[in-house]
C-alpha cells in the first residue's frame, strides 16, 4: 500500500499454503480492487504498489480468467518466506529488453506490427503509408530521369561574335518601339491595312501564299511593292525585304491572330542576321533570293561559336563535318527542316529566299502560344532565335529604331 509520504510499505510475505503441522492463519480471500477501499481503483497507485506484494490466488497452476475470456499471463514461482513457492506477475525491466538479441527484437516488432495492421487504425493508416511511400518514389525518379532525357533546346540562329550566357528576360518595359504599355510597332497595322487581323494589303488585293494554298502565280509579296517603296525611304531597307517581312506580318494575322508579331521585328532579326540579305557582298534578287548564298562559319566550337555537329549530311550547308547557318534569316540546319516554310508558292522551302526565310522565323517566335505585344514574350521569343543577350538587345534596338522611322 501507499502511505501519506508516498513510500511503499512492503508487507510480509504469507506463505501459499500453512506450515506442515500448524494451523497457522488462512490468507484471505482477494478482494475485488473495484469495491477495495483500500487499493482504489484499477490504475491507481495503491493497486500498483499491491500487485507487487499480494499473493496469487491458494491454487497454483490454476488459471485466472481475464476480461474477455482471455488467459492470464503465464506466472513465475518466486520463493516466499518459508520456503514456499506462489505464482505471481513478473515484469521485465526495459534493460532486460533492449539486452534482448537483435533477431528476437525484430521479431517481436514484426508481430506488434502485424498486430496493430489489423486493428482499425492500422487497416486506414497502412495503405496510407504505402501510397506516400509510392508518391515519394516516383517523385525522386522523376526528379533523377526527367532532367536527363529532356534536351536543352537549340537556338535558332548562332551569334559568332559572344557567347555570353542569358539568365533571364526581362518581363516588365516596353517592347520595341512602343511609347507606353505593351504595344509593338505596327500592331496597328501596315499602312492601308484592316490591322494586324485584317485580310487586305495596301493595293487592295487578298494575301496568296501559304492563306491561299500553294498553285498561285507569281510572287505574293510583290503585292506590296507601293507601301515597301515609302517604308523604304525612311527606313533604309531594301524594298524586296521590306516586301518579304510585312507579308510574313499579314499572314501571321491571319493563321496566328493571338501573337501579333510586327514587321518590325522581322526586319530587325534580318538586319542583325545579315543586313537584309547583304553579308559578305551577297544580293537579294528581285524573287527574294540572296545571290551568293549566305553560309555563316561553321560550328566547331571555335571562337565563340556553338558546337554543332552535322545534321543534314551537307545538303543544306554543304558541311558535312559541322553545321553553318544558313540565308538572311541565318537557320541552323536542323531547326530549319523543322520549321522552314513556302511563302513564294514555288513549291520549295529555300532558306536564302527571305520571303521563306521571314515567314518562318514570324512562325518560330510565334510558336508556343505567344503575343509578340507582350515584353516577356516578345524577349522569350528573341532570346529562343539567339540566346545571346546582347543579340537580344541589339534586335530591340533596330525594331524600335524602325518603328520610329515608319510613324508605326
Amino acid at each position: 500500500m501507499v502511505d501519506g509520504e508516498q513510500r511503499s510499505t512492503v508487507r510480509p510475505l504469507r506463505p501459499a499454503a500453512p506450515p506442515d503441522g500448524g494451523s497457522g492463519p488462512v490468507p484471505r480471500p482477494r478482494r475485488d480492487a473495484a469495491s477495495d477501499p483500500a487499493t482504489g481503483p484499477i490504475g491507481s497507485p495503491a493497486e500498483s504498489a499491491r500487485s507487487k506484494v499480494e499473493p496469487a490466488d491458494p491454487k497454483p497452476g490454476d488459471a485466472k480468467a481475464e476480461p474477455g475470456g482471455a488467459e492470464a499471463e503465464p506466472v513465475e514461482a518466486t520463493a516466499e518466506p518459508g520456503g514456499a513457492q506462489a505464482g505471481r506477475r513478473r515484469r521485465v525491466p526495459f534493460a532486460h529488453a533492449v539486452r534482448m538479441p537483435p533477431r528476437q527484437l525484430a521479431a517481436g516488432a514484426a508481430r506488434a506490427t502485424r498486430a496493430w495492421s489489423r486493428r482499425p487504425s492500422g487497416r486506414t493508416t497502412v495503405p496510407g503509408l504505402f501510397l506516400l511511400a509510392l508518391v515519394a518514389a516516383t517523385a525522386a525518379a522523376g526528379a533523377l530521369l526527367v532532367p536527363a532525357a529532356v534536351r536543352k533546346p537549340q537556338p535558332v540562329a548562332v551569334d559568332a561574335t559572344t557567347n555570353a550566357p542569358v539568365h533571364g528576360v526581362p518581363q516588365t518595359g516596353a517592347v520595341p518601339g512602343a511609347t507606353s504599355g505593351p504595344v509593338v510597332p505596327g500592331a496597328t497595322g501596315l499602312p492601308g491595312t484592316l490591322g494586324p487581323t485584317g485580310t487586305a494589303t495596301p493595293g487592295g488585293n487578298t494575301p496568296t501564299g501559304p492563306v491561299a494554298g500553294p498553285g498561285v502565280p507569281g510572287r505574293p509579296a510583290d503585292a506590296l511593292a507601293g507601301w515597301a517603296q515609302r517604308i523604304s525611304a525612311t527606313t533604309r531597307i531594301p524594298p524586296v525585304a521590306l516586301q518579304a517581312y510585312g507579308y510574313a506580318e499579314l499572314v501571321l494575322a491571319q493563321t496566328n491572330r493571338s501573337c501579333q508579331l510586327s514587321w518590325t521585328t522581322l526586319a530587325a532579326i534580318g538586319y542583325v542576321e545579315s543586313r537584309h540579305g547583304s553579308y559578305d557582298n551577297a544580293t537579294l534578287r528581285p524573287d527574294g533570293v540572296a545571290v551568293p548564298e549566305i553560309l555563316g562559319a561553321p560550328l566547331d566550337g571555335q571562337g565563340g561559336r556553338s558546337r554543332i555537329l552535322d545534321t543534314d549530311q551537307g545538303q543544306l550547308d554543304h558541311d558535312p563535318v559541322y553545321d553553318k547557318a544558313l540565308g538572311p534569316m541565318q537557320f541552323i540546319p536542323s531547326t530549319w527542316q523543322q520549321i522552314g516554310a513556302d511563302a513564294d508558292n514555288d513549291g520549295v522551302k529555300n532558306p536564302h529566299d527571305i520571303d521563306d526565310a521571314a515567314l518562318a522565323a514570324g512562325r518560330y517566335l510565334c510558336q508556343g502560344g505567344r503575343n509578340m505585344s507582350i515584353p516577356g514574350d516578345w524577349w522569350g521569343a528573341i532570346l529562343s532565335y539567339n540566346d545571346v543577350r546582347r543579340y537580344a538587345q541589339d534586335v530591340f534596338d533596330k525594331a524600335d529604331e524602325y518603328g520610329r522611322l515608319s510613324g508605326t
